[in-house]
């Protein structure tokens, strides 16, 4: 990207620091919804360069972390068929499920493949007619575009042996379960601007009205994080609760609207269980039944498969922000990213995997586990 470097000058992330530290007069508690924005705040420091009693939340915006076990389950049930040709992003080959992942599978004889992106999928199924070719689509707004085009090309191309095992989610109803909740600590929102740059802001806006919630659009970059947090700070302090956009350099606030209507078009909203969270209404997509044809799941009889979470995993406490890693009894000795027990600390946008690669340690208290 050109003028990266504007968006990590320190002059100005010092003069955002200070005007920050000018405009807070109280604690307030924000929390970051993205994954990637949890990165860029835990890598540079930015979360412990903040005025005092601004503390940030990390929250549930990981995609690959929230991606149920039941659909990791499936996958390797799917991928272990001698016929199937499985297709992921690098990015979920080594996300833990029950037994295994899709990295040991691929170890062991099975089709396995990287993919950078869903086109590529339906690319092979054109080369390789005699085996069956499964996209895994995962992750939040952002990804199901492309997906919903892949599942329209196989379509126009009449391609029988291509389909996708779709375990996409929605951020509006999570924050909406995360403001339900009663014990909920989060004061304002900085929302993903990938995620906003697809649907635009308008679904955060009766959100925003309704909880009288600051909720700023905000970008990846130190400078973009700071300016949101001072943004939302402001919004705070002056008593309001509305939508803004920082990252308007990218973001519109109807979005993209050809992507929207053919996300509209392919998928449909759904229930969707959260890994480690749980069931949240409607806060998913499904495939329509005008293409139903390209459901994996259906394809291979496993959508009845259930699974259950290690015992030890506190990943549902991190994703909504109610735990640190650092508050786990297993991060950096038994949870490691080469031996994850689950999918924050081996997701290149999760929690814990941000904390371990930043170095910082767990303190134990007095009385908890070594």
């Amino acid at each position: 990207m050109r003028y990266l470097d504007e968006y990590r000058d320190p002059e100005l992330a010092r003069s955002l620091l200070d005007r920050l530290g000018r405009v807070a007069t109280r604690p307030w508690r924000i929390m970051e919804v993205c994954g990637g924005q949890t990165h860029t705040l835990v890598r540079q420091g930015i979360d412990e360069l903040l005025p005092a009693g601004i503390r940030m939340i990390h929250g549930p915006g990981c995609p690959v972390c929230v991606t149920p076990l039941e659909t990791l389950d499936r996958a390797m049930a799917i991928a272990a068929r001698p016929e199937v040709t499985f297709t992921s992003f690098g990015d979920m080959l080594r996300v833990p499920g029950t037994h295994t992942d899709l990295l040991s599978l691929r170890a062991r004889g099975a089709d396995v493949r990287v993919v950078y992106s869903p086109m590529d999928a339906v690319r092979t199924a054109v080369a390789e007619p005699r085996r069956q070719v499964v996209f895994l689509a995962v992750g939040f707004e952002t990804t199901a575009p492309a997906n919903a085009m892949a599942v329209l090309h196989a379509r126009r191309l009449g391609l029988a042996n291509f389909s996708v095992l779709v375990s996409h989610v929605l951020v509006p109803p999570a924050m909406t379960a995360l403001l339900t909740d009663p014990d909920c600590e989060v004061q304002a929102f900085l929302a993903a601007g990938h995620v906003c740059a697809v649907m635009g802001w308008t679904p955060y806006e009766p959100i925003a009205a309704h909880w009288h919630v600051p909720i700023v659009v905000t970008g990846f970059e130190p400078l973009d994080l700071l300016e949101g947090v001072l943004m939302a700070v402001g919004q705070l302090e002056d008593g309001r609760g509305e939508v803004e956009n920082q990252y308007a350099r990218a973001v519109r606030r109807t979005g993209n609207t050809v992507a929207r209507h053919t996300v509209g078009r392919v998928f449909r909203i759904t229930d969707r269980t959260w890994r480690g969270i749980g069931p949240l209404p409607e806060s998913g997509l499904e495939l329509s039944p005008e293409y139903a044809e390209f459901d994996a799941a259906r394809r291979f009889g496993v959508t009845d498969l259930r699974s259950a979470e290690h015992p030890e995993c506190i990943a549902g406490a991190i994703l909504t922000g109610a735990r640190k890693p650092t508050d786990c009894a297993a991060y950096g000795t038994r949870c490691t990213p080469r031996t994850p027990l689950g999918a924050p600390m081996v997701s290149a946008e999760g929690t814990c995997a941000a904390y371990f690669a930043a170095g910082r340690a767990r303190i134990a208290l007095a009385g908890s586990p070594p």
